[in-house]
């Protein structure tokens, strides 16, 4: 390297990856520039071929001379919220970043670009400092503000204008730039009323084409062939402005996301294997989150078009995002329940017992993720052919093992809204295999809902096991979805998740047996009733459980479905759950009208009673069933007598305890007729104690002069609606999920270092 004469200062061409500020047209070897940092002036110190090579690959680059380019690489450290370098020598002030010094013109009243016209040009060439612009608009008051509104007006355009230019790093920045922006203005002011917002942004006047351009660009970008990384942010700018508020449906910015669509966009990232693998999951969230904006006030396009999707493979697409992300869930709890099992709680229980397994179980816990789940509501809601996706094979994803790179910290999310490793999504698309299990949406949605629905006294997992049940109810009212669920011709074996009880052994993986999807469902149904009688009775869950089982029997007795199923371990949980109810009732009562719930379990008895001949799969069964209401004929009577006493007094609980004492009326002429016949039985024969068979031989002998009462309506049942019973429900939801989504777009999600890397030829 050549020697400059004395008192000339050396410039080095600093490549920072986001290349800034100087113009490489005239300048050559030698050529007099000033550095970036200090102003100081000096010689470019580089070779002619350098510089060519420089020239074909970017426009602009960033120059500094050999003192600041040291310090920065060896000393300076950037303070985000500052702007600042900090410097090792006492002598030097510390240095605002170029980037922060224009952020601080545009916070001034003057426009900036009055006396540098290229100001604009050079802002989207300068790496985003995000923490600074954000924490600059949220420490102005509203006062402040307004006094810059035009300039904050001005450069929301100029970051819409540089999303239509054939460099990415402008677009970039652009991009980051309006994430800051709109976040900043937000949280600024809380109370601030939507429309001010629009106004502070964009200018009431202009806010109509701004926003139709932003949108007109941000879907070019999604479905072009171009950087994924930049559609990625792209995605992140879409959700950062659907969360910004709360509640969703008070973001007027909206509007305009409603008017401009961006659906076809996002199903073209759905339906392609490379952009699903990047995108998929985003995408999905980000379409969960634009249906529910306003849902029940007005006519929302997002909800029409998702309705009449008929796209294979974009449906296809969705279920396959969806499925991983479940899939991931279940692997981690997986993972975590063989940690336990292996570790301390295990050799804790081996030497005292298993009086402690509950509670060791309960320590299992993995971040539950309403997100996803929600997307899988609205698809199986609102989309009749997203149904055929449930039953769509795939490999079981559990089995796919692939080393997943850790993720960078991001901050607690209650509601699990991060997405899978991006290494999971991709290794899971693998073709079939005939020695692999395979699996299915609804297996993995099952699996996924063992789990969650063991523990429900966390509000989170009590709002994910509602929505799980919310879902099996659409399932269950479903034709088609009934219909591959009782199909003898698809069995599988699905591993649900059972909680640990001192009173029954883990039952063994490999001695499950391939059955029709729906004893699946219905075990997952009886696994909850055994599960849950606790002092934190969860109502609702229950009476949701229950339908669940009565609209599979509704479908079952239409369609003359005799499924093989141990209906004997449904018929004691429902009794057990009756004896609960009973011996609780004081403390039940107090909180819970727990007459409903009584009702709906003794219908289920009088429907296997008038039907069970049309659904059950042998005589025996039917034989077995009286045989369960005869040995648990106590908890019946005690249950008469409990509602026969409430219904002839006075009090709230008189018209609900009467309609189970009608409802009882079958269950009671079957326990008075055969009763009596079994007691004489044993007398005759001087048997103190009659076996199972001997009771049932009774029973067989003497059906025919048994009579009943034929009660109408037991086979109806009102269809699931959304809009009239769950609206509050789901308002709540969302909220949660926006707020945890907001939350999850930390800055390192949309400040990513790999676009330097993608967009720069330079390092």
């Amino acid at each position: 390297m050549a020697h400059l004469p004395t008192g000339k200062q050396v410039m080095k061409l600093k490549i920072s990856g986001y290349p800034t500020v100087c113009s490489l047209r005239g300048i050559s070897e030698d050529s007099q520039v000033q550095c970036d940092l200090c102003g100081s002036e000096g010689q470019v110190l580089c070779s002619e071929e350098d510089l060519l090579t420089l020239g074909k690959s970017m426009e602009h680059i960033s120059l500094q001379h050999t003192s600041c380019l040291n310090d920065s690489l060896t000393m300076a450290q950037v303070e985000k919220r500052g702007g600042l370098l900090r410097k090792s020598s006492a002598s030097k002030k510390p240095l605002k970043e170029k980037v922060v010094l224009m952020y601080d013109e545009i916070f001034m009243t003057e426009d900036p670009s009055k006396c540098s016209p290229r100001f604009w040009e050079e802002l989207f060439l300068m790496k985003v400092n995000l923490e600074y612009l954000e924490g600059k608009l949220e420490s102005l008051d509203g006062e402040e503000l307004m006094k810059i509104k035009d300039n904050i007006n001005c450069l929301f355009q100029h970051c819409i204008q540089a999303l239509g230019e054939e460099h990415p790093i402008r677009v970039v920045n652009a991009l980051q730039t309006l994430c800051a922006l709109i976040r900043g203005v937000h949280q600024k002011n809380k109370s601030t009323s939507g429309f001010d917002i629009i106004n502070m942004l964009m200018g009431f006047d202009k806010a109509e084409l701004c926003m139709k351009n932003l949108m007109e660009s941000l879907d070019s970008l999604l479905c072009a062939e171009g950087s994924e990384s930049l559609k990625s942010l792209c995605l992140k700018l879409l959700l950062c402005l659907v969360t910004v508020t709360d509640n969703i449906s008070q973001n007027t910015i909206l509007e305009y996301v409603m008017i401009n669509s961006i659906f076809e966009a996002i199903l073209q990232i759905l339906s392609h294997p490379p952009s699903r693998r990047e995108h998929g999951y985003d995408a999905v969230v980000l379409l969960a989150l634009l249906v529910n904006y306003r849902k029940y006030e007005s006519v929302n396009p997002y909800i029409v078009k998702l309705s009449i999707v008929d796209d294979e493979a974009t449906l296809n697409g969705m279920g396959l995002v969806i499925a991983q992300a479940l899939s991931e869930y279940n692997r981690q709890y997986k993972d975590k329940e063989e940690e336990h099992q292996s570790g301390f709680f295990s050799a804790l229980t081996n030497m005292v017992g298993s009086m402690f397994i509950a509670d060791a179980h309960e320590k299992i816990s993995v971040q539950t993720n309403e997100a996803i789940l929600l997307a899988l509501y609205e698809a199986v809601h609102l989309n009749r052919n997203f149904i055929t996706v449930l039953a769509q094979s795939h490999p079981e994803m559990g089995l796919v093992t692939t080393p997943v790179s850790p993720a960078p910290t991001t901050p607690a999310t209650p509601l699990g809204t991060t997405p899978p490793s991006s290494d999971v999504i991709s290794s899971v698309e693998l073709p079939l295999d005939a020695d692999v299990q395979t699996s299915n949406l609804l297996i993995t949605f099952l699996k996924y809902s063992s789990i969650v629905m063991q523990d429900t006294k966390d509000e989170h997992r009590l709002h994910s096991g509602k929505l799980c049940l919310i879902i099996l109810t659409c399932i269950a009212e479903d034709q088609y979805a009934n219909a591959f669920l009782h199909d003898d011709n698809m069995n599988f074996r699905v591993n649900l998740h059972r909680m640990p009880m001192r009173h029954r052994k883990k039952a063994a993986d490999k001695n499950l047996p391939c059955r029709p999807l729906v004893c699946a469902v219905l075990d997952l149904m009886v696994e909850f009733i055994v599960t849950h009688m606790m002092k934190e009775f969860p109502m609702d869950l229950y009476v949701r459980c229950i339908q669940v089982v009565h609209k599979l029997l509704c479908y079952q007795k239409k369609c003359r479905v005799r499924l093989h199923y141990t209906w004997r371990e449904l018929w004691s949980a429902l009794i057990n759950l009756l004896k609960f109810l009973m011996s609780n009732e004081t403390v039940l009562l107090a909180k819970h009208n727990i007459f409903t719930l009584a009702l709906m379990i003794v219908n289920l008895f009088n429907m296997f009673i008038t039907y069970g001949d049309t659904f059950l799969p042998t005589p025996s069964s039917y034989d077995e069933l009286y045989y369960e209401i005869i040995r648990m004929h106590q908890s019946f009577d005690n249950l008469y007598s409990m509602v026969l006493r409430l219904s002839t007094n006075a009090g709230q609980w008189k018209e609900a305890a009467s309609k189970v004492t009608h409802a009882l009326v079958n269950i009671r002429a079957i326990i008075n007729h055969f009763n009596p016949k079994i007691e004489s039985y044993a007398a005759v024969n001087h048997i103190s104690q009659l076996s199972e068979e001997q009771v049932l031989e009774v029973v067989r002998a003497n059906y025919d002069t048994l009579t009943l009462k034929l009660q109408d309506g037991l086979d109806q049942y009102e269809r699931y609606s959304e809009q009239h019973k769950e609206a509050a429900f789901f308002k709540e939801l969302v909220r949660s999920i926006s707020t945890n989504v907001r939350r999850n777009l930390a800055f390192h999600t949309l400040s990513q270092e790999v676009l330097l890397k993608e967009f720069s030829t330079i390092s």
